[in-house]
């Protein structure tokens, strides 16, 4: 039978005993080694704040990478935080808002949803709804009327604010929840692949010529591609599949098309869960640790542990912003001064930092890898004078190292077996996953969604038939949902 913990940001403010559940801290959620080795539990957070990279979104991320059944979902937390889409299931659940509210004589009105039911059973369908767009164990609505009435507000709450009475109905809601089935709605298809992209993006995934290549391979697989932008948001369930060629990031649009996608019944390339997956620093070193994926030594460095990093790790050590990419938000620090300084930068902006021994090379590998096949591989030279593939002048402008393509079969085994069980731990997209081999021993450094695929890169070796398998797979995941003109 699986645990059932109940994070809180503060056990001590616990209104009442509940039977059956174990209540710990945040922080001994995120640090005790127990909770790390536990097979099977079933993790509610309701802390209070878990805004981006706070305690509370740390207790999410890394019961995903532990694999603990949980509420809310780092999606969740994110989407609450966006009031365009609040606006937009607002507007989707007018209908149902109007009926269920109609009754009230006041303007103003708030609904509290426990696992998506109120203790008022007329409010269900409309909590159970709100509760089907955010998922979170406890959330507050608000709603004003004038002339009709409008969802104004939507978040969650902790268990401080859920009265004493309401608790025994809370624990029967929360039990309850993880036992039920979930089966999957289908969907029908147009064979439409929208591909988003921004041309003035500096660090852009593919170029122009890429990009060219992308539509014209979609075209001999039967997809019409269209070509769409940060705009496109309302209209994007009128596609079959997306190819997000833009990068990407929790706190960003793109985080959002892909969810919206997901929900819509589209093919997403990449999907929700590798953004976040990949997206997160953090989130990787407990899943590798987790899975036995050789990579550097690790330590999740927080306020009360940053005086142990250079003990653990040895100097020069790297430093990693959880939400890094393109090399950037990667610092190396040779000295404990440069250490404390960057610490102090890092923590100051996330309550968590990734801190890895260094380990030089001349080039990192990378593999890149599709639903567990590997697409290509590159070795990625560092900048000249650099220890990383990319450098930032004084001036701002970035300089990049050397690369060159390699067939599957000229690289070494070893190095495709590791970059593939990387890539399987965090899903079944597309990954460009960063492997670095010393003495003998390889080691996996990060995987990354939506990778470089570029004219003259990637694709040296194997041309359009690179650019084929990816919309071959769009195709092919597209049959086996069926279609319906």
């Amino acid at each position: 039978m699986s645990r059932i913990i109940l994070v809180v940001e503060n056990t001590r403010s616990l209104p009442a005993s509940l039977p059956g559940v174990e209540v710990v801290s945040a922080r001994r959620y995120l640090t005790e080694s127990r909770f790390f080795e536990m097979k099977r539990a079933k993790v509610f957070n309701l802390c209070r704040n878990v805004g981006y990279q706070t305690m509370g979104y740390y207790v999410s991320l890394l019961a995903e990478a532990r694999g603990h059944r949980h509420l809310p979902s780092l999606a969740t937390i994110t989407a609450l935080r966006e009031a365009a889409v609040l606006r937009i299931v607002s507007s989707e659940l007018d209908e149902l808002i109007q009926s269920s509210l109609s009754a009230l004589k006041s303007d103003q009105f708030e609904l509290s949803i426990y696992f998506g039911k109120n203790l008022a059973g007329r409010y269900d369908r409309l909590s159970q709804a709100l509760f089907g767009h955010y998922p979170a164990p406890l959330l507050r609505a608000r709603f004003t009327r004038k002339k009709r009435w409008k969802l104004v507000d939507l978040a969650t709450i902790s268990l401080s604010d859920v009265p004493e009475s309401h608790l025994p109905f809370l624990v029967e809601r929360a039990t309850g929840y993880f036992e039920r089935r979930r089966t999957a709605v289908g969907e029908t298809y147009r064979y439409d692949l929208a591909i988003l992209v921004d041309p003035d993006a500096v660090d852009r995934p593919s170029g122009d010529k890429a990009i060219s290549r992308f539509m014209k391979a979609a075209k001999k697989v039967g997809m019409r591609p269209f070509l769409i932008d940060k705009d496109e948001y309302p209209r994007i369930s009128e596609y079959d599949a997306l190819f997000i060629r833009e990068t990407t990031g929790v706190n960003h649009y793109t985080y959002r098309f892909a969810q919206r996608a997901m929900k819509d019944g589209l093919v997403v390339i990449d999907d929700p869960d590798s953004i976040l997956r990949c997206c997160n620093k953090v989130y990787q070193a407990e899943l590798f640790e987790k899975q036995k994926i050789p990579c550097p030594k690790t330590m999740i460095v927080h306020s009360q542990n940053r005086a142990e990093v250079s003990a653990t790790l040895g100097l020069p050590c790297v430093l990693k912003r959880p939400d890094s990419s393109f090399s950037l938000g990667v610092e190396k620090a040779s000295t404990e001064a440069e250490l404390a300084e960057c610490l102090d930068r890092f923590l100051d902006d996330s309550s968590l930092v990734v801190a890895q021994s260094y380990i030089p090379s001349d080039f990192d590998w990378r593999i890149g890898v599709l639903d567990g096949k590997v697409l290509f591989v590159c070795h990625y030279y560092m900048a000249k004078g650099h220890w990383q593939i990319q450098k930032t002048e004084s001036s701002g402008k970035r300089a990049f190292g050397k690369h060159s393509t390699l067939s599957v079969e000229d690289a070494p085994p070893k190095v495709i077996e590791v970059a593939l069980a990387a890539a399987k731990a965090v899903g079944r997209g597309l990954y460009g996953v960063d492997v670095k081999e010393t003495d003998g021993q390889v080691y996996v450094m990060e995987v990354n969604d939506n990778p470089n695929i570029d004219a003259g890169v990637e694709d040296e070796v194997v041309n359009d038939e690179l650019y084929l398998t990816i919309m071959n797979h769009f195709a092919a995941r597209l049959e086996e949902r069926g279609r319906v003109r």
